[in-house]
């Protein structure tokens, strides 16, 4: 009999506790919830003040069985599952199913699996707080309301298997919209001129831009304005009329949240959202380290909080100094954001000693490169900023204006360690030669250069990841899910990283849109969240929220089905004739992407794979290329003469520039046939 029994939700988080405790303590996985609403309906009893029917989830009886017996056994039971609203109401869920009669279930929970975060946890309890459980059921609620009542009318008026969700058609609205704007863009033409001139005595070169006229900046949309001002200028003498020289300091960016992390891991990493989870989960519940044992490396990863302990600032500091130097250090607090939950801290190491080099061996290749950004991302938080030294000078010639800027690195401070991504161009780093105030230039050439603006980018995971988070759709845990709910749905597809939006995604959106303006509405589902959050502090009743939500929207739900007329869903029509019957061929969707069918199913049920190709032809034998597949959907480019007289084969689509690290050709896995022989079973014949 186990003197302590600790509940986690999975078998990883339980191994790597139990190194920590001694052997009178028992350490079990729940496997994550162990009740839930049912899937076959509702759910949600509306009538009785909305309160949930959960059941046990199918297949975890014996599981139940279990945990109850280890329940019973022991003399104390810690419920330990995941520091959120999440894990509160998976422990709310526990605590019920195992009955506790003698007060002996209690809560603990830990920002980071190490030795001393457990043993302290261990020894200070707490009840569960239910403030935090009715948030996560004020959320679970109200997001199966939407779902299972406007998920139906998409069945009925659409196409059955389509859904609708709180957060996740908000962010197919989002796509559409971005798309739509894309769209209508008109592009509009304008002129950037640069002069390369030339300081005499150093005969160093360097490149001012064209800025305006008598210090008015201007702005050049015609070729004819860049003949006039070239006409003006191309004679004149250029003359310095101002230098500044100064310095600019930039800050380290602070520890990661749970979107900035996915966006960092994305933009520097290439990895979607659900695999930096995935990682940052395994990192988090343990990895075997040489003379450690298995240990937590990074604290809780589902955060929207930067905020740091004392203790990690302090762990920090000793690693800057002792690696880089005291002028390398930089003691700072991050404001964590009014909007934050601020629940627990940033995302960081747990073992500042624990360098990513150090460890590499243990770890497997992602999880070293997602480690090594977490680890280096806040290490970097806590160091001085990087300098620059700066030049300005203004050239003028013969009253027209260019501006030239320069500058170099002091001090490269956390830029020694860290540099964040961005998805807009840095400044490279360019020096001006040493210039003086009226000394005359001389000019080398005259470059006009024409642009056109250019329409806002598609969304990738990243930036809608950014978006969501900025516009406060959804919070951390849901981030991950909700894209690969909108792209499991094929309301969105992802090319080349870009989110674009399917046809079915553009009809789905405009039905909910024009039906349901307030599900859909931006603010308003911010609006919800800041209502769980209430809810969370306690400020809030949630059968309250959910009462004052459902009333507008069941009549919105009965109004919309009486006239919703039925949206005939129209197939992608191809040019490929049905071999069967002769109907021409439509694209379809299935699991594992577009094939082709025939429109007269069920009488002709003639389908086959849709082969893609461009309009490139094969640069060995002039074949079409076709765009194929690997299992995990990424594309690659094959000869349709592959591999009978042709071998040509590219990650890279022809006429591109092959990258650096991608030469490599993508592989075609080889079948052989294996040769069975089949005794014949042989019988005597009876005499």
């Amino acid at each position: 009999m186990a003197d302590k029994l600790i509940i986690v939700e999975s078998p990883a988080k339980a191994n790597t506790i139990k190194k920590f405790l001694g052997g009178s303590t028992k350490v079990v996985a729940s496997m994550g919830h162990i009740r839930d609403l049912p899937k076959s309906k509702l759910g949600v009893n509306i009538e009785n003040d909305f309160e949930p029917e959960y059941i046990n989830i199918r297949g975890k009886g014996d599981l139940i069985k279990s945990l109850k017996k280890d329940a019973k056994q022991a003399k104390k039971v810690y419920l330990a599952t995941d520091p959120d609203r999440e894990g509160e109401a998976i422990a709310w869920h526990l605590a019920t199913i195992l009955k506790d009669d003698n007060n002996k279930i209690t809560r603990v929970t830990f920002n980071e699996i190490t030795k001393g975060a457990v043993q302290k946890a261990i020894k200070e309890p707490r009840d569960i707080d239910l403030n935090l459980v009715d948030a996560q059921q004020a959320r679970r609620v109200l997001d199966r309301i939407v779902g299972y009542k406007i998920s139906p009318l998409l069945w009925k008026k659409v196409r059955r298997g389509l859904s609708a969700g709180r957060v996740q058609s908000v962010a197919v609205k989002l796509i559409v919209d971005r798309e739509e704007e894309i769209e209508k863009f008109i592009p509009e033409e304008y002129w950037n001129i640069y002069a390369n001139l030339e300081e005499p005595d150093t005969k160093k070169h360097f490149e001012a831009k064209f800025y305006g006229k008598n210090g008015k900046k201007q702005e050049i949309h015609s070729e004819n304005d860049v003949k006039e001002i070239i006409k003006a200028i191309e004679k004149a003498k250029y003359f310095v009329d101002d230098v500044k020289k100064g310095e600019k300091k930039r800050t380290p960016a602070p520890p990661f949240t749970t979107s900035t992390m996915q966006q960092e891991a994305s933009r520097k990493l290439g990895f979607t959202l659900k695999k930096t989870m995935s990682i940052a989960q395994g990192l988090y519940e343990g990895v075997k380290i040489p003379e450690k044992g298995t240990i937590g490396l990074i604290t809780y990863m589902r955060t929207d909080s930067t905020r740091i302990s004392e203790e990690a600032r302090e762990s920090a500091k000793t690693y800057i100094v002792s690696t880089y130097g005291e002028k390398y250090y930089e003691n700072r607090y991050y404001k964590t954001n009014k909007d934050s939950q601020d629940a627990h801290e940033g995302i960081r190491p747990t073992y500042a000693e624990l360098e990513p080099d150090k460890i590499k061996e243990a770890l497997t290749k992602d999880q070293y490169k997602l480690y090594k950004l977490i680890y280096n991302r806040f290490m970097a938080s806590q160091m001085a900023p990087a300098i620059y030294n700066t030049i300005s000078a203004t050239i003028n010639a013969n009253n027209y204006n260019f501006k030239a800027n320069g500058q170099s690195i002091k001090f490269k401070g956390f830029m020694t360690l860290y540099v964040e991504e961005t998805d807009s161009k840095e400044q490279e780093e360019k020096m001006l030669p040493e210039l003086k105030e009226k000394q005359e230039v001389k000019l080398d050439k005259i470059i006009p250069k024409q642009s056109f603006t250019e329409p806002p980018p598609r969304y990738t995971e990243a930036s809608l990841v950014k978006t969501l988070e900025e516009k406060g759709i959804g919070r951390p845990s849901t981030y991950s899910p909700t894209i690969t709910t909108i792209l499991a749905r094929r309301y969105i597809e992802k090319i080349q990283k870009q989110l674009h939006p399917t046809e079915l995604g553009k009809i789905v959106n405009k039905l909910l849109v024009e039906n349901f303006p307030d599900v859909l509405n931006v603010k308003f589902t911010a609006e919800m969240e800041e209502e769980f959050d209430k809810i969370a502090e306690g400020k809030e009743e949630w059968k309250k929220v959910i009462q004052e939500f459902y009333g507008p929207f069941k009549n919105t739900v009965e109004k919309v089905e009486k006239e919703l007329e039925h949206v005939k869903l129209e197939y992608e029509v191809s040019d490929i004739p049905c071999e069967k019957c002769g109907r021409m061929m439509v694209i379809k969707y299935g699991k594992y992407g577009k094939f082709l069918a025939c429109p007269g199913y069920p009488e002709c049920q003639n389908a086959k794979p849709l082969v893609e190709t461009i309009d490139e032809p094969c640069p060995k034998c002039g074949g079409k290329v076709q765009i194929r597949k690997t299992k995990k959907r990424r594309n690659y480019y094959i000869c349709e003469n592959n591999p009978a007289t042709c071998d040509y084969i590219s990650w890279n689509k022809p006429g591109t520039e092959e990258k650096e690290n991608n030469k490599a050709k993508p592989t075609r896995r080889k079948t052989s046939a294996k040769k069975t022989t089949r005794k014949r079973k042989t019988t005597k014949k009876s005499k």
